[in-house]
């Protein structure tokens, strides 16, 4: 799968094999705490924000308005809905159509400062999106991710969101459980629910 520039390459390696006589089968993995499908923690850019097993658990689950955008460049605070949003946000834009194999690619579309700030006025605890960083690449200052992650709002990146209408779903997110970490892989999962289309 893709990564970010510059980070860990997933492994998965061989420890013991029953096939090389081994009394059982055990693997080693290496990767990045922000691979694939991952969270942020707060303390991933703020050295006082929480870190993974201090974020309230409850934000993982409860109901979710995914946001299709499917026509912008970046997601601006003009793009999202007059009305307040809910606590949980995701993001759906032209990312999703770009495979998870594919090169990484520099102009996905993310959240602008505004949009981010946006949320967080709003009273907005998750946000999600479909491609790797919440930011734009390489943003100077990475104030988008400095406004959600001061404001404690839990970020979800790398969302698989090709086969979702917008709408309202139920959603889960399941991070690993490690102890001071900023961020780690994830399961997301979005259930049926009322839908745009």
């Amino acid at each position: 799968m893709v990564v970010w520039p510059g980070d860990p390459a997933f492994t998965f390696e061989a420890a013991a094999r029953i096939a090389e006589g081994e009394s059982c089968n055990v693997s080693t993995i290496s990767l990045s705490t922000h691979t694939g499908t991952h969270c942020d923690a707060p303390w991933h850019f703020e050295n006082d924000g929480e870190k993974l097993h201090e974020v309230d658990t409850q934000i993982f689950f409860g109901e979710a308005l995914l946001i299709d955008l499917p026509d912008v460049e970046i997601i601006r605070a003009k793009d999202l809905p007059i009305d307040k949003l809910p606590p949980r946000v995701l993001f759906k834009t032209r990312n999703a159509e770009y495979p998870h194999d594919a090169p990484f690619l520099k102009d996905y579309v993310a959240l602008d400062a505004c949009a981010a700030q946006r949320c967080v006025d709003d009273g907005v605890r998750l946000v999600g999106v479909d491609y790797l960083s919440v930011a734009p690449f390489k943003q100077p200052g990475q104030p988008t991710h400095h406004i959600l992650l001061a404001a404690g709002v839990f970020v979800v990146e790398g969302l698989l969101l090709k086969n979702f209408a917008a709408g309202v779903y139920p959603f889960i997110v399941l991070p690993m459980h490690i102890v001071g970490a900023d961020g780690a892989p994830c399961r997301a999962f979005i259930g049926m629910g009322e839908s745009d289309g």
